[in-house]
């Protein structure tokens, strides 16, 4: 394991953990989290633990032309009245994204830093944000980093009513021109979507 200080640079990916651990320390600065992402890695951790950097392999994506819609799902698109924007409110969603009760999991990893150093990159034109209304409510979004090379990096996804972030990340994608949505870690929800894992090297050819 490696420890990191405050020189904006990366140890090679390949020397990441089995888990997919690359290193540890640092800081969140718009310029570390951009050649963070670019080098195909990206920040997870606790409020309690330092800042911890990964690059698992293999990388769970998704590719937007294997997006899975479901028979229910085209219903619900057809025959609800969501509106879906984009960088609508992005530190509303952030801030949702920070409190939603996830299960199996205790507390939040997107802390008030984090939260910080996101709102910096969103401002910089990196991050993004996708909202979903219900009558002039925010009830679901997702946000995430865009790459300026055909590359989404999503990082995390709420919802306050049934369907509404599926909502807000298929007519995100379908509305795209993204060529590879980076999903970091398998999830059962994504997988459903049509996500799969590849190479970290296939990965980072698309960077």
């Amino acid at each position: 394991m490696t420890f990191i200080n405050q020189n904006i640079k990366f140890p090679d990916v390949s020397l990441a953990s089995k888990e997919g651990i690359l290193t540890i320390g640092g800081d969140l600065s718009p310029e570390r989290l951009v050649l963070a992402y670019k080098s195909g890695i990206f920040p997870w951790f606790d409020a309690e633990e330092p800042i911890i950097w990964w690059s698992p392999d293999p990388r769970f994506v998704l590719f937007p032309k294997k997006l899975k819609v479901s028979k229910s799902m085209n219903q619900v698109l057809r025959s609800t009245s969501f509106e879906v924007t984009i960088n609508k409110d992005f530190e509303a969603v952030i801030e949702h994204c920070s409190k939603i009760k996830r299960n199996g999991q205790e507390g939040t990893w997107i802390t008030k830093n984090m939260k910080e150093a996101y709102v910096k990159l969103h401002k910089l034109g990196y991050a993004l944000s996708v909202e979903v209304w219900l009558e002039n409510k925010l009830v679901g979004g997702l946000y995430g980093l865009d790459m300026k090379n055909g590359v989404f990096c999503g990082e995390s996804m709420f919802s306050t009513i049934s369907n509404a972030s599926k909502v807000g990340f298929i007519t995100f994608i379908q509305n795209s021109s993204y060529s590879l949505i980076d999903c970091q870690v398998y999830t059962n929800h994504l997988e459903s979507l049509g996500a799969e894992d590849i190479s970290r090297d296939e990965f980072l050819k698309y960077l």
